[in-house]
């Protein structure tokens, strides 16, 4: 499928429109002349929507008034028709962002009634009545940490680039550490973080910044040596006022690589909550994966930490994962709830260009998916609730990615990194520094990225110390703009 696009309207929006019926699609400048497309044509004033489908030619035009929106309006009959022709009815409708649960706070913060934000879903989305329910309930949950957000908080990112293998589905920049020279790259690269972590207290010092939530992840954070996990946590720990922190959150994620030592370490050093990510209990689809441990190093693992004072703990689980089944997620889901971890959150796969799968053609649309998630009942019997929500581009049936905790539990880094509440400082290879307008929650995000390869990382490390220098100048612009209080 090859999706064509005409007019000024007919941009972002109508490409990730017809996406969502046909995830696979390709952007194209012409027509084809074989096989199939989708076009969308915006006029002055009329839009125009065409799909050749196995041979066969639909099509709709729809004349716009004065005051409807161009984008929309050809987005709408574009859905219009894919949805007749297809026979497919996306649960999440039109909604083509990745942050739901955000509208519904920025309906709010402009003095939407709750029947206008329903409408918004229901009608002008065309979002399934179970959708917009979920959203508006996590919205509902999240309302007391937003208004209690002080315009000046932020948060810190430190990231690890580093695993012992590259999953089929992952996308991220991380090099395995098998390897010699990886093995080599990973000394000098947790000295320069220690180096960068350093100039982001400074950082935040001097713009008064206030940092209440510290979140270590990667790849693979204790792919590191003991050591070297030692190195960096003790850093922080002198650097940084730990009592003052809400939480701070170690990936402990793959049992490959976390033994009771590391998991001592996180908990010496001041962490309080840490990840412990199974993504399966099935061998089987583990292997499907590319990991290199079994089901029972899951359990194990769990066990050491809970032996190591670890009280809060996540368990990540993806539904749709090669090789698996409603059954097998099933049981996947039980034996997690069954550790009884304090999160659990379910991913929905998400099929990246960069990722194994999608770059060696292994992965194809898994139709249980919807059924394997619809299992999720079972956490709301067993206590847990969904605190925060997010969707992205190429999960399977335009599904979505649930954090659920049991009450008191939420991962505040979560919520905050979701819905841009406030500033998130990020160090490391990959980093994405996001910069937020205090007192502007839904204004305008700067960003300030460092290299994205550990080499360059390493190679140009003065370069990134130099861009720290942004953060000061942004807050002194906010200042002089009186968008905040110095």
């Amino acid at each position: 499928m090859q999706i064509v696009l005409r007019g000024a309207a007919a941009g972002y929006e109508a490409e990730h429109t017809a996406r969502i019926f046909f995830p696979g699609a390709e952007k194209a400048t012409q027509i084809p002349e074989e096989g199939d497309f989708v076009l969308a044509v915006s006029h002055e004033k009329t839009d125009f929507v065409l799909l050749r489908l196995n041979s066969a030619l639909f099509w709709r035009t729809a004349v716009r008034t004065p005051e409807q929106d161009a984008e929309y309006s050809l987005c709408r009959l574009l859905y219009g028709l894919l949805q007749e022709q297809t026979g497919q009815n996306p649960p999440w409708g039109m909604m083509t962002g990745v942050r739901p649960v955000r509208i519904i706070h920025d309906l709010r913060a402009m003095g939407a009634t709750e029947a206008e934000i329903e409408d918004r879903f229901l009608r002008h989305f065309a979002c399934t009545p179970q959708k917009f329910s979920l959203a508006r309930g996590i919205a509902d949950l999240q309302r007391p940490v937003l208004e209690g957000a002080d315009p000046m908080d932020c948060s810190v990112y430190a990231g690890i680039p580093f695993c012992p293998t590259r999953c089929s589905y992952c996308s991220f920049v991380s090099r395995t550490v098998g390897d010699k020279a990886t093995r080599a790259l990973v000394q000098p690269y947790v000295d320069n973080l220690c180096r960068e972590l350093t100039a982001i207290r400074k950082t935040a010092d001097r713009c008064g910044l206030r940092i209440r939530t510290f979140y270590i992840g990667g790849g693979t954070p204790t792919s590191l040596s003991a050591a070297q996990l030692e190195q960096l946590m003790s850093h922080i720990a002198a650097t940084f006022d730990l009592a003052s922190l809400d939480e701070y959150t170690v990936e402990a994620g793959r049992p490959d690589c976390t033994d009771p030592e590391k998991l001592r370490i996180i908990k010496q050093y001041g962490a309080t909550r840490i990840s412990i990510n199974p993504q399966t209990f099935s061998d089987e689809v583990l292997h499907n994966i590319g990991r290199r441990h079994t089901a029972q190093d899951i359990i194990d693992c769990f066990a050491a930490a809970r032996s190591a004072g670890h009280d809060n703990i996540n368990m990540d689980l993806i539904a749709g994962l090669p090789g698996d089944t409603v059954e097998g997620f099933t049981h996947s889901l039980e034996q997690t709830i069954a550790l009884a971890p304090e999160n659990i959150t379910v991913h929905t796969l998400t099929l990246k260009r960069a990722s194994n799968l999608v770059v060696e053609h292994r992965a194809a649309a898994y139709d249980d998916v919807a059924a394997m998630l619809s299992r999720c009942d079972a956490l709301h019997q067993a206590g847990y609730h969904p605190y925060y929500l997010y969707r992205q581009k190429g999960t399977l049936q335009n599904l979505e990615n649930i954090g659920w905790a049991k009450p008191g539990r939420e991962c505040l880094y979560n919520i905050y990194i979701m819905e841009e509440i406030h500033t998130i400082l990020s160090a490391g290879a990959g980093g994405s520094t996001k910069l937020v307008i205090p007192g502007k929650r839904h204004g305008k995000i700067e960003r300030i990225f460092n290299f994205k390869y550990p080499t360059e990382y390493i190679d140009r490390f003065e370069e990134i110390l130099a861009r720290k220098k942004g953060v000061e100048d942004f807050y002194e612009r906010c200042a002089a703009q009186t968008l905040c209080k110095p």
